[in-house]
C-alpha cells in the first residue's frame, strides 16, 4: 500500500525523515519495502518557464500554424511555431525551451530545435496535458495577466516533492490500511522513543444539518450481513473537477481523480481507512435505501459494465425496485455519481467480513472497499467518517445537508475485553518490562485499562483492532512497540542433552517409508487438507456431522477439513488421467480432522476436535505397460496388499502381529481391515474403491486404495527392540498341502490356524496356487500351500516332519473344514 509522507503529516506532527519513518514502521510490524521520492507532476515541470507571446503571425505554409515571438525573461525572444487555435499576442503562457524534458505517461521526450514547414522553432508553447497538470488538449494554457515572465513553472504551480512509503499490510493489520492508521502506529513508536508528536483526527465539530426535512431513509432487512448502516442526504451539489490539492493527494498514491464527490470518498477511504459510497439520489426511487439480499439468479450490471448473476448470499443496497450496489464490494451502473447529479446519498456502513469475503471471491472482485470490509473495519467510527466526508462535500461541491443522519445499529459491537497478567508479559517477551512502560504502551495504542490489580490489568480493546482478542495478542502489540531489538540476549546459555523423541522417530520412519515407496515406483502427492462438504454429505463412514467446518471459507469447494485422504487422491488421479497419464502409483502422508460433539466440555475449547496422521496409497491403471519383455499387466488389489505388507515389515511389524478382516462400505466395494492382534485396534484398511466415488471424479478404471493409521502404527512399534540372533546352521524343510476349502475361507485364516498348531518349528507359509471351477463343487476352492519347517538346534528327520504336518493338517480340518485333495 502506498503511503504519502506529506499526507501522514496531516494527522501527525513529527520530525523523522522519510527513511527514518520507514525504519520505524518496519520495527512496528508495518514492513516498508521502499521509499521513493515523487512529485505532484511527473518531472516536476523542470525547465519549463512562464513566457509572454509578443507577436503572433500566420504561417505562410499552413492555414492553422502560427509563428510567434515569446519572451521568456532571459535573452532574446524565442521564435516558436505553434499550432494551437487559441494562441494570440499578449498572452502569458507556459514555454518549454530547447532541452526541456517532457513526460507522457512513463515515456519522455526532449524538446529540440526543429523546422516546421521551413520555419525554425526553438521550443514549444504547452497545453495542460503536455506538462501533466490537466487533461485538456483543446489549446495552450493561457495564464492570468499578472503572471510574471521568467518565473519557473515549478515555482508558479507550487510543485512539491513528496515521498511514497511502500508499506506491506499483513492480513491481520487492516487497522493500518490508511494514512491515519499508519500515523496512529507511528505515534505509539514516537511516544515510546521520546520523540515529540501529536496525533490529530480530523475534526467534525462544524457538522450541522442545513435543512431539517428531506432525508432519504434507510431500512436494513439483513442485520447479520450489515450490523450497521448509516447515511446522510446532501442536496444541491455541483459535481465537477476536484481542486488541485485533492487531485494531488490521490495522484501521488497512484489513484486516478474522477470528480470532486468520488475523489472525496476515495480521499477519506485512504485517509481514515473506512470505505464510503456516494449514490446519485435520482436513482433512489421511493426515497428509501433498502439493505437486503435478492433472489438467487438475479442479474445485476456492475460499474464495469459486466452483467453478474447474484447469489442469495450477496448483500445488496437497493431502492424500492432494484439493486443499486453490491454492498461493500462494487457499485452498479446506476450507483455512480456523474456531473449530472445534483442530490446525493452518502453511505458509510459496517458489513460482516465473512459475507463480503464470500461475495468478493464468488464474483472475482477485489476492490479497495472489499479489501478493508472483508478484514474488518471499525464499526464505531462510522458516524465520524460520514460527517467528515459530508463536510468536505459541502465545502468543495456545495449543497446542503438535508435531514438527520440515518443510522441503523440495532446491536452495537462490543469492544473486546482482555485480562493481561504482568507475569505472562514477562514470560512471553523474555524480559521484565517496567509496569509503567507497559501501561504507557497500552495507552499509546488506545487500549483502555478498565481495572488494575497488583499482578494484572483488564483492558478494553478498540473495535478497529479486529486482530486483538487474547492476552497474547496484546503482548505482541506491547513487544512490537517496545522494540524487538530491546530484548537482550543473555550472557549465559542454558541447554540440556538431546534425545530422540517419539516425534523424531516418526519423522525418521516416514522418510524411510517414503524412500521405500519411491523406490517401488510411487510418486508422492500433497493435497489440500481443505475439501468439499459434499464429499461427506451421503457417507455413513465419514458423516458430515463429524466434519470440521471453516468459519470463513473461501468457497464451498474448500469449506471443511478432510476426514480421509481418499478424495484428494482421486482428484489427483482424475487430473492425471485427463492429461494422458493413466498408470498411477501415488502415496501421501497427511493429517485428517474430526469433530465429535459428544466430547464437548465447558472450558475445554478444543476437546471435541481431533486429528490423526495417515498414509494413503493409490494404484490405478497398468503396473506394466508397453514392455518388450512381458505383456501388459494391470494393477491389482493383491499388489496393493503386498506394498502394505512391505511397509509393515519395514516398520518392524511381522505378519503374525496383525490379521485381516473382510468388509465393504461406501468407500470400498471389497476391503480388508488390518487389525493388531495385540490390541485389537485397526492399523489401516485396503481394498477396491467403490464405483460411486469413482463416478464423482469421472474415473472409469479400477482404483485400489489403502489408508494406514500412522499414529496407530507408531504405537504398535513403540516397544519394539532390535535383537540379533545367530543364523540357523540346520537346513529348512518344505512341505506342500493341497487343501479343499469353502469359498469364503481366507488365506489369513489358514495362516492363523497353522501357526496356532505349531509355534516352534513352523517358520513360513506361502500360498502358491488357487483354483476354482471344473471338478470342484460350486461352493469350494483349492489352495496349494507351502509350509517351511526348521529347528535351530538340530536337523529335522522325517518322523518329526510328518508329526508336525499331521498336527497342522488336523487343525485345518477341525477348525476350517479343510480336506486334502
Amino acid at each position: 500500500m502506498n503511503i504519502s509522507y506529506n499526507w501522514l503529516k496531516d494527522y501527525l506532527d513529527f520530525d523523522l525523515t522519510p527513511e527514518e519513518t520507514a525504519t520505524a514502521l518496519t520495527s512496528l510490524g508495518l514492513e516498508t519495502g521502499g521509499v521513493e521520492e515523487v512529485e505532484t507532476v511527473k518531472g516536476g515541470l523542470e525547465g519549463l518557464v512562464i513566457g509572454e507571446v509578443l507577436t503572433c503571425a500566420g504561417h505562410p505554409g499552413s492555414d492553422h500554424l502560427h509563428i510567434t515571438a515569446v519572451n521568456t525573461g532571459k535573452g532574446d525572444p524565442l521564435q516558436i511555431v505553434c499550432g494551437a487555435p487559441n494562441v494570440a499576442s499578449g498572452q502569458k503562457v507556459v514555454v518549454a525551451p530547447v532541452g526541456t524534458k517532457l513526460y507522457s505517461g512513463e515515456e519522455s521526450f526532449t524538446i529540440k530545435k526543429s523546422k516546421i514547414r521551413g520555419i525554425e522553432s526553438f521550443g514549444m508553447i504547452c497545453a495542460e496535458d503536455e506538462i501533466g497538470i490537466g487533461t485538456s488538449h483543446a489549446g495552450i494554457i493561457v495564464l492570468p495577466a499578472d503572471a510574471e515572465v521568467g518565473t519557473p513553472a515549478r515555482e508558479y504551480y507550487n510543485i512539491k516533492s513528496d515521498y511514497i512509503l511502500e508499506v506491506d499490510i499483513t492480513p491481520n493489520r487492516v487497522d493500518g490500511a490508511s494514512h491515519y492508521g499508519v500515523a496512529r502506529d507511528l505515534n505509539a513508536y514516537l511516544r515510546r522513543n521520546k520523540h515529540g508528536s501529536a496525533l490529530a483526527l480530523p475534526s467534525v465539530d462544524k457538522f450541522k444539518i442545513d435543512e431539517p426535512d428531506g432525508a432519504i431513509t434507510v431500512r436494513v432487512e439483513n442485520t447479520e450481513a450489515c450490523p450497521r448502516y448509516a447515511g446522510v442526504t446532501i442536496r444541491g451539489v455541483k459535481v465537477s473537477e476536484s481542486p488541485a490539492w485533492l487531485k494531488e493527494k490521490l495522484t501521488v498514491i497512484g489513484q486516478r481523480p474522477i470528480n470532486n464527490v468520488v475523489d472525496i470518498t476515495n480521499y477519506v477511504l485512504h485517509g481514515l481507512g473506512h470505505p464510503l459510497h456516494a449514490f446519485d439520489a435520482a436513482h433512489i426511487t421511493g426515497g428509501e435505501v433498502i439493505v437486503k439480499t435478492l433472489p438467487e439468479g438475479t442479474k445485476f450490471v456492475t460499474l464495469d459494465g459486466v452483467e453478474r448473476t447474484l447469489g442469495d448470499k450477496d448483500l445488496m443496497i437497493c431502492n424500492d425496485k432494484e439493486g443499486m450496489c453490491i454492498g461493500g464490494v462494487f457499485g452498479g451502473v446506476k450507483s455512480g455519481v456523474t456531473e449530472s447529479a445534483t442530490d446525493l446519498f452518502l453511505e458509510c456502513a459496517y458489513f460482516n467480513p465473512t459475507w463480503i469475503r464470500k461475495t468478493a471471491r464468488r464474483h472475482g472482485l477485489n476492490t479497495d472497499a472489499s479489501f478493508r470490509f472483508e478484514r474488518g473495519c471499525d464499526p464505531n467510527d462510522t458516524i465520524h467518517v460520514l460527517k467528515y466526508a459530508a463536510l468536505l462535500i459541502r465545502e468543495i461541491a456545495g449543497g446542503k445537508i438535508t435531514g438527520e443522519i440515518q443510522d441503523v445499529y440495532p446491536a452495537p459491537v462490543a469492544k473486546p475485553i482482555v485480562k493481561l497478567s504482568y507475569e505472562k508479559v514477562n514470560s512471553l517477551t523474555g524480559k521484565k518490562i517496567d509496569r509503567d512502560t507497559v501501561k504507557s504502551i497500552l495507552d499509546s495504542l488506545e487500549m483502555v485499562i478498565t481495572e488494575e490489580s497488583d499482578d494484572a490489568l483488564t483492558i478494553e480493546i478498540p473495535a478497529y483492532r479486529a486482530d486483538v482478542l487474547r492476552d497474547v495478542d496484546v503482548i505482541e502489540d506491547i513487544l512490537r512497540v517496545y522494540g524487538y531489538n530491546n530484548i537482550e540476549i543473555g550472557e549465559s546459555l542454558k541447554t540440556n542433552l538431546s534425545y530422540e523423541t517419539p516425534t523424531d522417530k516418526s519423522y525418521d520412519l516416514q522418510d524411510l517409508i517414503s524412500e521405500q515407496l519411491t523406490g517401488s515406483g510411487f510418486n508422492e502427492i500433497m493435497n489440500n487438507s481443505l475439501t468439499k462438504e459434499s464429499y461427506y454429505a451421503a457417507l455413513q463412514v465419514y458423516p458430515a456431522s463429524r466434519c470440521v467446518y471453516l468459519l470463513n471459507p473461501l468457497s464451498t469447494d474448500l469449506n471443511v477439513m478432510r476426514q480421509t485422504l481418499i478424495h484428494g487422491g482421486l482428484e489427483s488421479i482424475a487430473y492425471n488421467r485427463n492429461r494422458q497419464n493413466p498408470d498411477i502409483r501415488f502415496y501421501e502422508f497427511g493429517n485428517c480432522y474430526y469433530y465429535d460433539a459428544d466430547r464437548k466440555a465447558e472450558g475445554e475449547t478444543l476437546r471435541e476436535y481431533s486429528e490423526e496422521y495417515r498414509l494413503g496409497l493409490w494404484l490405478s491403471g497398468n503396473s506394466i505397460d508397453n514392455s518388450w519383455a512381458v505383456a501388459n499387466e494391470k494393477h491389482s488389489v493383491y499388489q496393493l496388499k503386498a506394498y502394505v505388507e512391505n511397509i509393515f515389515a519395514r516398520l518392524g511389524i511381522p505378519a503374525d502381529r496383525y490379521e485381516y478382516i473382510q468388509f465393504s462400505d461406501e468407500i470400498f466395494s471389497a476391503a480388508l481391515d488390518i487389525r493388531s492382534k495385540n490390541k485389537g485396534k485397526s492399523l489401516g484398511v485396503l481394498g477396491v474403491v467403490n464405483g460411486k466415488l469413482l463416478k464423482v471424479q469421472n474415473i472409469n478404471n479400477e482404483v485400489y486404495f489403502a489408508e494406514l493409521r500412522w499414529d496407530a502404527l507408531m504405537k504398535e512399534i513403540k516397544k519394539n527392540s532390535i535383537t540379533c540372533s545367530e543364523m540357523s546352521k540346520f537346513p529348512a524343510v518344505k512341505r506342500d498341502l493341497a487343501l479343499l476349502l469353502d469359498k469364503n475361507t481366507l488365506f489369513s485364516q489358514i495362516e492363523k490356524t497353522a501357526y496356532k498348531a505349531e509355534r516352534k518349528l513352523l517358520r513360513d507359509i506361502k500360498l502358491f496356487d488357487v483354483y476354482e471351477g471344473k471338478n470342484l463343487p460350486g461352493d469350494k476352492k483349492s489352495y496349494a500351500v507351502n509350509f517351511v519347517l526348521q529347528d535351530d538346534e538340530k536337523t529335522l528327520n522325517d518322523k518329526q516332519i510328518d508329526a508336525v504336518m499331521q498336527k497342522i493338517q488336523k487343525s485345518l480340518e477341525s477348525e476350517l473344514g479343510a480336506q486334502l485333495r
